[in-house]
């Protein structure tokens, strides 16, 4: 067995290894267009802001160590050209000798990766106008803000964007982001970016959401970025980070297929349209895990796994590709976002009947010091109850509950699981009802009818001849400081003792600060023979669609 595989780093390289792991006698050629098989690119912004103090730390292997563990022929510097599918060989060129070759295979493997997207915008080659994808750009990055920056302008507020953006204002560097979109972390519903947007806000970071370069310009101490609002930003450093796009190049001169947004296409085994080349990684067309619908998800994990599998399929192993379900965390200074499956947006956008609830549980118990905040956001099947996605956004535990509700929905399980779901229970762990069960609790009620719940968005947006009737039940304090625009006090611990200024002809919607004294004053009315529901996650969750200005 002859294999090549064009492309190192996550997926390429962890193909190589498993390949050899599977057979000492297959011959295995890695090529690798860049001078590194193999690094954490998602470290890349930490090493820039000096929390990754080595930049070898961020080599997860080298040639030399391929070559000598796995037998590896790793060509670094060293780009495939052309694919010749019939003669079944490969037109290869030695990016240092310049001398051009060919090798034959009997199976071939792509992982290109993606590139970052440079839009065509007058003055996007000026010097100090940067995207990040290697070590190559993070040390033209670094030896920048080394030399002096105290302005910089992150174009794009997506992942990447951020932990630079984050870095950058570790380095002392005033740093603006302008995003197209109307919100941070697109992926995310809007909402559950609130609180990241305040935060950086709070940090000192200007956003400008809404927005977009349409121009740069040279200027005396560095760069200008001319805005479509005719807003002139001073830099001296920008970085472009408003997407990717496949490097499909290959795959299309061979006549590969590829889907409308230049996804190679694949089947469950990581086959493209030639049975004998493979794809893997951030270049591929995926299924999306709980949609169905074929996608994009350029993220590390999926494409380590992705690389395994097609390796255990070329050497004759029973695998297939579950689809990308689209897990993914970032830190943004004190605060952490993550999400697992399909987002609210995706559900509207495909017509999927969902519904959702909000929990704005501490990560661990209360009583013990140090309790951090979170809100999770969990949707569902309003059926069967089964999870299709889920967001989080806080301090500690984070983490910790999107990869528990992520192998919850690899599982295919329901929200009445997580009400029996077990979980490890110490003070400075979690709690007695953990996070998880709490989503479970509320959700399952909703679903058998013992909790009515109604969505902010709906209370808000009802007509005008109906609108339900709105009954805060925090303390006369709690809605001195805020309150529904529409909404009547009442304590829940006076409720059952004022039950007649409740009307019996409208729906009444109760609510609290997170939705714990709403579910109560719910269950009183609802056995007192009215129509009520909780709104689901309180107060808290109206904050996350109807920000305080400024954060006030």
């Amino acid at each position: 067995m002859k294999l090549l595989i064009i492309g190192g780093v996550a997926g390429g390289a962890s193909a190589a290894a498993r390949a050899r792991r599977l057979s000492e006698a297959a011959q295995i050629i890695v090529f690798e267009r860049g001078p590194d098989v193999s690094f954490a690119n998602c470290g890349l912004p930490y090493y820039v802001g000096g929390e990754i103090a080595q930049r070898d730390k961020l080599l997860v292997t080298t040639p030399e160590r391929l070559k000598n563990r796995f037998k590896l022929d790793v060509r670094v510097r060293t780009s495939v050209e052309a694919i010749d599918r019939v003669a079944k060989k490969v037109r290869v060129r030695d990016g240092v000798s310049g001398r051009e070759y060919e090798e034959t295979y009997d199976k071939l493997i792509l992982a290109p990766g993606a590139a970052p997207l440079r839009p065509p915008i007058p003055g996007i080659d000026l010097p100090g106008i940067f995207t990040l994808r290697n070590l190559y750009d993070v040390d033209r990055i670094k030896d920048r803000v080394d030399r002096g920056v105290k302005q910089a302008v992150v174009v794009g507020a997506g992942f990447i964007g951020l932990e630079l953006v984050e870095n950058f204002m570790r380095r002392g560097i005033a740093t603006t982001v302008v995003e197209l979109q109307d919100q941070v972390l697109p992926p995310f519903d809007k909402e559950m970016t609130t609180p990241i947007a305040e935060h950086l806000a709070a940090k000192g970071v200007t956003l400008l959401l809404a927005q977009s370069a349409a121009s740069f310009e040279q200027a005396a101490h560095g760069i200008k970025v001319c805005l479509k609002s005719e807003q002139r930003l001073p830099a001296q450093l920008v970085i472009l980070g408003v997407g990717v796009r496949p490097e499909n190049k290959l795959a299309t001169d061979a006549g590969l297929e590829v889907g409308p947004r230049g996804g190679i296409r694949v089947n469950e085994h990581l086959q493209t349209s030639d049975q004998d080349i493979y794809a893997v990684g951030d270049a591929i067309e995926v299924k999306d895990f709980v949609t169905g619908e074929p996608t994009q998800v350029p993220l590390a994990g999926p494409a380590n796994r992705q690389g395994r599998l097609a390796a255990d399929h070329i050497f004759g192993r029973a695998a297939a590709y579950r689809g990308t379900q689209g897990t993914a965390i970032v830190r943004v200074f004190d605060l952490t976002a993550a999400m697992t499956g399909a987002s609210e947006k995706t559900l509207v956008r495909t017509k999927r009947e969902y519904r959702k609830v909000y929990v704005h549980p501490a990560h661990h118990a209360g009583y013990y010091p140090g309790a951090e905040a979170m809100t999770l956001k969990v949707l569902f099947d309003p059926h069967s109850g089964k999870l299709l996605g889920a967001q989080a956004v806080g301090g500690a535990g984070v983490d910790k509950r999107i990869d528990v509700l992520s192998v919850a929905i690899q599982a295919g399980m329901t929200v009445f699981d997580l009400e029996e779901m077990e979980l490890a229970y110490s003070p400075q762990y979690g709690s007695a009802k953990d996070p998880i069960n709490m989503v479970g609790f509320v959700a399952s009620g909703l679903l058998r009818g013992e909790h009515p719940q109604r969505d902010v968005e709906t209370v808000l947006a009802a007509p005008a001849g109906q609108p339900p009737f709105v009954v805060d039940v925090r303390t006369s304090q709690e809605f001195a400081a805020g309150h529904f625009p529409m909404a009547v006090n009442i304590p829940v611990d006076e409720l059952r003792a004022r039950l007649d200024e409740m009307p019996q002809d409208r729906e009444i919607a109760v609510y609290c600060q997170v939705g714990q004294r709403g579910y109560l004053a719910t269950r009183i009315l609802l056995q007192a023979g009215f129509a009520a529901a909780n709104v689901s996650g309180g107060y808290k969750t109206y904050r996350l669609f109807h920000p305080k200005p400024n954060g006030a």
